[in-house]
């Protein structure tokens, strides 16, 4: 049985979504185990059958939406019938996406930035966000809220594991990038160093609420503390990609 992390938030239950970690897979140091990451230099045999376990495992009804992640503020648009691609095949280009459909896996990979996993009040429009900093700074979570189409008050969100305040040490360059867009000046603390520790949960969830979403869970796992359950990048430079998933089953009878 392969672990993986189970979002605990007021989503309808008819929303599924999960958080994987990094053990139960396939791959060789330093992706040890279950990279789902295609683009760090792992084998794609290994990638493959990581993929292929964690579908199986959570009894996924497709091939998650896999998506070239840029650090932008694109939303790609999964419609009905929408499926998946293999390791090697081209993917859209966005850094979230949203879908209306049931049995379409939305996925967004990290390894130390934020993932946001959005639902609404009924279940049936669903979305997911990478949000690096540049991501959150540039309004990638403004973006999706707007894809979804859905009233804000209404929308679950669960904020995943990311980088941690006591981990994410930042530039001035950083900071100025995100008091420019109108973040407050309290997520970030000078350090001993002269630099700046940035709290991304907490400019996420400021960010949320300022849309208008009342529900936000999540926040509370830092990738950098925990390297039994989770890849960091900023901890380990070449490593694994964790993935967070959202669908809605079909009702079958």
């Amino acid at each position: 049985m392969i672990p993986v992390l189970t979002p605990e938030w007021s989503a309808p239950s008819a929303v599924r979504a999960a958080f994987s970690l990094r053990s139960g897979g396939a791959s060789a140091p330093p992706w040890d185990t279950l990279n789902v990451g295609a683009h760090v230099g792992d084998s794609l045999a290994s990638v493959r059958v990581n993929r292929q376990r964690l579908l199986a495992a959570l009894d996924l009804p497709a091939e998650p939406v896999w998506l070239e992640q840029v650090h932008g503020v694109e939303v790609h648009m999964a419609g009905e019938g929408a499926r998946g691609v293999d390791v090697s095949d081209p993917r859209p280009v966005a850094d979230a996406a949203v879908t209306r459909a049931a049995d379409v896996v939305l996925a967004v990979q990290v390894a130390d930035c934020l993932p946001v996993l959005f639902a609404s009040a009924d279940g049936s429009v669903l979305g997911a966000a990478h949000a690096g900093w540049r991501g959150l700074a540039a309004g990638v979570l403004e973006a999706t809220v707007a894809a979804m189409q859905s009233d804000p008050a209404g929308l679950h969100a669960w904020l995943g594991p990311c980088i941690g305040p006591a981990h994410f040490e930042v530039g001035e360059e950083v900071r100025d990038a995100f008091l420019r867009a109108g973040d407050a000046t309290e997520a970030f603390n000078l350090n001993p160093r002269g630099r700046w520790q940035c709290d991304l949960p907490a400019i996420a969830r400021r960010r949320l609420e300022r849309l208008g979403i009342r529900s936000i869970s999540g926040g509370e796992h830092c990738t950098v503390a925990d390297p039994v359950r989770f890849f960091s990048h900023r901890r380990d430079r070449q490593t694994g990609r964790m993935v967070a998933l959202l669908w809605r089953p079909s009702v079958r009878v």
